[in-house]
């Protein structure tokens, strides 16, 4: 790596491209992408060609992006760092103004998260890099378009790396057939990434069994599919999916809330070994979380294993009466019941996308397996599911087309994110697989 000019001294790295790596190293295209399932190796060759840009382009000046800022940090700077410190090549870290000074070449690298991208606007180019693309809006991409016109830059270039998300923008300037002129992908196949393979054999079976089968084919696939048109819950029939259920009476019976005062939402479940079962639901016209308590314990008012409490992080927030949903919930069991009481409730919600793709894999994996039971006594539940869906522009739930939807699904949601959401893997950022 490195230029024939004199000042420029060349290095040696350690790094054995993969296939679809090399080739996106190799495309000469002024904006070029790598799409690829995940464990392909998109983070290494996003970093390897930003140390190769910044060789190319000596005391020149380029930027390495994510779409977040704890993403930026945790994942695609904790990447090129530890490239840098492994392969033995001489930088500076600047912490306070988030960039890096390559000592060879005297070429600096900010680093920043392009979620504001109002605030990229200014310094001029040489070159810029983007991490997870796809969750990147197309104006943070524009902006730093219009910045890339360094005249002193020997190699101009936009880069990105994704893992793909329906037809999005990304898809229409990048992918298709008559996509921007001047861009060119690369795509990595599934199963291409050896090393990942040598070290973690079953990595695809022990996704298969986690995702529901159009996720599993977008996220380990790396396929193009129309995941944000028409039912948000696709995985879902009546036929595998509800069944006769009985409360177990040996088990913590689990309470998820979605508070609305009109209706106020919960469905009540349990817990059978990889299972989630839906026993019951309790929807309520105009009602007070009070009432709320009221109705649960009237279903149940002695149930010896206890309760655990899930739901929506805004019942954290005081109301207007200085106390919160979940103080509310709190003071009537300790004056009504005997009961142990236990609240599992986040600090923040998590992403409505992370919450669908989550229960779809409950009601129905990739593999076929239904780990997800409704009782035909939660009807309104069985409506969400069967109804609810995605605006035209593909990307939101549509709540206004039926006010009475959403609610209780947004509470199933919340309680899988709790006791199901899937811990990071070998090959999803944290863990270096070239």
């Amino acid at each position: 790596m490195g230029r024939s000019d004199p000042d420029v001294r060349t290095r040696e790295i350690n790094y054995q491209p993969l296939p679809s790596q090399k080739a996106f190293h190799n495309c000469q295209a002024r904006f070029k992408g790598f799409s690829g399932p995940i464990g392909s190796g998109k983070s290494q060759a996003l970093c390897h060609e930003a140390i190769r840009l910044s060789y190319l382009n000596p005391g020149r000046l380029g930027l390495l992006g994510a779409p977040t800022y704890p993403m930026l940090r945790d994942a695609t700077q904790a990447t090129l760092l530890e490239i840098l410190a492994e392969s033995g090549l001489p930088f500076e870290h600047n912490k306070a103004e988030n960039t890096l000074l390559m000592r060879d070449t005297r070429s600096r690298i900010l680093f920043r998260a392009v979620d504001e991208f109002e605030r990229l606007r200014g310094t001029n180019l040489a070159w810029f890099g983007l991490d997870e693309l796809t969750y990147t809006q197309e104006a943070a991409w524009l902006r730093l378009e219009g910045r890339l016109r360094d005249p002193k830059a020997q190699r101009l270039g936009g880069f990105a790396v994704w893992t793909p998300k329906g037809f999005d923008w990304v898809y229409r300037r990048f992918v298709a057939d008559n996509r921007t002129p001047g861009y060119e992908t690369i795509f990595a196949a599934p199963r291409e990434n050896r090393f990942l393979l040598q070290r973690v054999p079953d990595f695809y079976e022990r996704l298969k069994g986690s995702y529901d089968e159009n996720f599993y084919k977008q996220e380990v696939l790396g396929t193009y599919l129309n995941l944000t048109g028409g039912l948000v819950y696709s995985a879902f029939t009546r036929e595998q999916n509800v069944v006769d259920l009985e409360i177990d009476p040996y088990k913590p019976l689990l309470w998820t809330l979605d508070f609305n005062v009109d209706p106020m939402s919960s469905l009540i479940g349990q817990i059978a070994g990889k299972k989630i079962q839906v026993l019951d639901e309790i929807v309520m016209r105009r009602a007070t979380t009070f009432q709320a308590c009221e109705e649960f314990l009237k279903r149940f008012p002695r149930h010896e294993p206890g309760v655990i409490v899930y739901g929506d992080a805004s019942g954290n927030r005081e109301q207007t009466t200085g106390t919160s949903d979940y103080q509310m919930i709190r003071e009537h069991f300790s004056m009504h019941t005997p009961v142990p009481v236990q609240y599992r409730v986040p600090k923040a919600n998590p992403s409505v996308r992370e919450r669908i793709n989550l229960t779809n894999s409950k009601l129905r994996t990739a593999c076929g397996d239904v780990e997800l039971l409704v009782s035909p006594n939660c009807k309104e539940l069985i409506k969400d599911l069967e109804q609810v869906s995605f605006r035209e522009d593909g990307f939101h739930i549509d709540k206004d087309r039926d006010r009475e939807r959403t609610h209780l699904s947004d509470a199933l949601g919340y309680l899988l994110w709790q006791e199901f959401k899937a811990m990071p893997r070998v090959g999803e950022h944290r863990e270096r697989l070239f």
